[in-house]
């Protein structure tokens, strides 16, 4: 559709569904500076520290005894944090933070998870993991307000992974996440090939919009059509921290898009990165890259070598994902990450290995998938559809078998680019088309999280190994929200 048709209605928009039903409540608890922040992207003044250490984010201590299973306890609450001097602001923490799991391929995992959030339901979705459909925190099964349930599956050889967890309730993803709902899940293999001396650092990108006054405002319609995107990008829930490092010194470091919308085109000033891994693991081999796009959701771990004494920037560059009506964000330009090399040389450091990992190319596919993205008016209300249907719980789309190659055409005629992820397995890019040329990926990677820009069609391979329904919706978590999801069911 056109971005001129669609803009005609937007002075009356109204949203259906779910996502009404937040933005309602979200309305009803407004102060007068939260309706101020209603109005398109004001943008404030409110100052955040930055240049602090950069500060590791807590670990979820494992319960367990027994050598192969990691056991804990996980509850969603409210809290306060205090992002700028003097003010306290509500958010919505698990276990008062934003914790890392760290298992290894192999272990049994068993949490035992609370629902402490009042009023509302919620679920915890292990991001990109290969786990039961029964235990993937789908809208499906929510956990109310209140109650607990135990999420417990196994990991597969070869799942070692950079994944994440947040909430995925129908119709409250997106406000639970920017409230503050998420954490990190590393899957670590029993060999790893990076070496140790690199370490292991996970900054997790989050984005924060918050008012004078330290709360948190409601989302307005801008953040409805365009995704939730913040004044404030944090790392690890700082603005702009510091690393120390040594030159000569490399780093591992995983890097992971948590926000509801926005997308990171990144540069390492003063320092080289080489990527090792993506949202599924290690790839083959490592790639130097000069830069990379970040879409929400998406994972990457780099291996980055800080040879020259001084300054090294982790910046932001203008990226257009398509965006409409008014407020349209500055993307460029932000320092999310300043690294001080020092003069002192780091001990010798081995080389980045030259093979990293096998990965085998999916079979042949016996069946092909044609997704379709758009956008629509439906009188006054705006939706986000997948082949011209909004999500429905009680309805499934597609109809899968366990083991069965695929390969899913996902077609985006809407106006701005979508991130389109699958529940329950990890996928490989075929080949990217847009006005009529194909390109084909430079080196093979598991996915489970793809940008398919506007106008671009995006064909991936896929085999789901474990049976029941699946998720696949765009990344943009307000548009999950209002519609732009599905469903295929696994048969055995």
């Amino acid at each position: 559709m056109y971005r001129r048709t669609f803009l005609t209605g937007l002075a009356g928009l109204a949203i259906s569904g779910p996502a009404a039903a937040q933005m309602m409540h979200d309305m009803g608890n407004m102060t007068g500076h939260d309706a101020h922040n209603m109005m398109p992207m004001a943008g404030n003044k409110l100052v955040l520290p930055e240049g602090q250490p950069l500060r590791e984010l807590p670990r979820l201590m494992n319960q367990a005894s027994e050598a192969g299973l990691f056991k804990a306890r996980l509850a969603a609450e409210p809290g306060l944090v205090r992002f700028a001097e003097g003010l306290d602001t509500p958010v919505l923490l698990y276990n008062g933070g934003n914790p890392v799991i760290e298992a290894h391929e192999g272990d049994r995992i068993e949490i035992n998870f609370k629902n402490g959030i009042p009023g509302e339901p919620t679920t915890v979705h292990w991001h990109g993991m290969p786990v039961p459909a029964d235990q993937d925190g789908s809208p499906m099964e929510p956990v109310v307000s209140g109650s607990e349930r135990i999420y417990a599956f196994d990991l597969p050889e070869g799942s070692a992974a950079s994944y994440w967890f947040h909430p995925h309730p129908h119709g409250l993803t997106a406000a639970q996440v920017y409230r503050g709902l998420a954490g990190i899940f590393l899957v670590k293999p029993k060999s790893d090939p990076i070496p140790a001396e690199y370490g292991d650092t996970v900054l997790m990108f989050t984005d924060l919009r918050i008012a004078e006054d330290g709360s948190m405002p409601a989302s307005n319609m801008m953040d409805l059509m365009n995704g939730r995107v913040g004044d404030h990008v944090l790392v690890n829930g700082q603005k702009n921290p510091a690393l120390a490092v040594a030159k000569g010194e490399k780093r591992r470091l995983r890097l992971f898009n948590a926000t509801n919308a926005r997308f990171f085109r990144l540069k390492f000033e003063n320092a080289a990165m080489v990527l090792v891994g993506t949202d599924g693991g290690l790839i083959e081999a490592p790639v130097a890259v000069d830069e990379l796009l970040l879409a929400p959701a998406e994972r990457v771990e780099l291996i980055v070598s800080f040879d020259k004494p001084g300054t090294a920037r982790l910046t932001t560059l203008d990226y257009e994902r398509g965006w409409m009506g008014p407020g349209k964000p500055e993307e460029a330009g932000m320092t999310l990450l300043t690294a001080n090399i020092s003069e002192k040389p780091a001990p010798a450091m081995p080389p980045v290995p030259v093979k990293l990992r096998t990965i085998e190319s999916l079979a042949k596919p016996t069946v092909t998938r044609r997704l379709v993205l758009t956008e629509s008016m439906k009188g006054m209300e705006m939706e986000f559809l997948i082949n011209g249907a909004t999500f429905d719980m009680t309805r499934v789309d597609e109809v899968s078998k366990v083991g069965q190659v695929e390969l899913w055409e996902i077609v985006n005629q809407a106006d701005m680019d979508h991130p389109f992820h699958v529940h329950g397995t990890q996928f490989q890019i075929a080949e990217h088309e847009k006005d009529g040329q194909v390109t084909k990926p430079s080196y093979r990677a598991w996915k489970d999280t793809v940008n398919v820009v506007a106008g671009e069609t995006v064909r991936i391979l896929l085999r789901q190994n474990l049976p029941g329904p699946r998720m696949y919706h765009c990344h943009i978590l307000e548009h999950e929200d209002l519609g732009m999801m599905g469903t295929v069911d696994v048969q055995a």
